[in-house]
């Protein structure tokens, strides 16, 4: 496979319990912030734990930095390059966030000469350096969130997944993690799965619009504003164009 991709999918198929939610998925990504859209149940969640070594293949061909992930693929190899924030984190609540983002360095098999200065960075790039003692229970939602973000950019990972990362940020912080996530695409793959069209229209290099396990759309941000439809619902031209692909996927019968 080509080096220019870091995930390489080919008919992806993907099992959430027993309903396949990703289902014939073909996706190429390199370096860029990369950001995943869909209605709910679309199936990114699924593909984003997918990507994170979380969920096995049950079907087709994915290759993620060069690995393929069928047969016996060395994940523990591959987890020290990646950073994964999912919807809903486990923390222990006594720990305090630069605890907490250490035992995430810890859990990575980062080299310990490196995981002070990490640790370190990680927490003052997402704006909570003045509570890096803080218990981790006294944390509001959006601290918790930027926590967990910290931990997934402790290891500076060559493939960052980020599922709903700005749940619970007010408008200064994300613009904040906007510009973080435009500094951490120039030298990584950066897959944000979000509902917030807007954060996508703002940071993203490129837009993947999934609809019932499957590819809908891929472009630049443009190019989905572009897709709008005069009629479609929306507040802006690249609102319209998500409603305007997904009225228009076969899928939406079934809506």
């Amino acid at each position: 496979m080509s080096s220019t991709w870091d995930i390489v999918a080919d008919g992806l198929r993907v099992k959430a319990g027993r309903h396949v939610a990703v289902d014939g998925l073909d996706l190429r990504l390199g370096a860029g912030v990369h950001g995943l859209l869909g209605p709910n149940g679309a199936g990114k969640t699924t593909l984003i734990r997918a990507l994170a070594t979380v969920l096995r293949p049950a079907g087709g061909h994915l290759d993620l930095l060069g690995q393929p992930m069928h047969g016996r693929p060395d994940r523990r190899a591959l987890r020290r390059r990646l950073g994964y924030l999912p919807q809903d984190f486990g923390y222990y609540p006594r720990f305090t966030v630069r605890e907490f983002v250490e035992y995430m360095a810890w859990l990575k098999e980062m080299e310990p000469a490196r995981i002070r200065d990490a640790v370190r960075r990680a927490i003052e790039r997402v704006g909570l350096a003045d509570r890096a003692g803080a218990r981790m229970r006294t944390l509001s939602g959006g601290m918790l969130r930027r926590a967990g973000i910290a931990q997934a950019i402790v290891n500076e990972p060559d493939l960052l997944l980020l599922d709903e990362p700005t749940v619970g940020l007010d408008p200064g912080q994300r613009l904040d993690f906007r510009r973080l996530l435009r500094e951490l695409g120039e030298t990584s793959c950066v897959v944000v799965s979000t509902h917030l069209v807007e954060d996508v229209a703002a940071a993203c290099t490129s837009v993947v619009l999934i609809d019932a396990g499957r590819v809908v759309f891929r472009g630049t941000p443009a190019d989905l504003a572009a897709a709008a439809d005069a009629g479609a619902p929306g507040d802006s031209p690249i609102e319209r164009g998500y409603s305007a692909l997904l009225a228009g996927h076969p899928s939406a019968v079934a809506r």
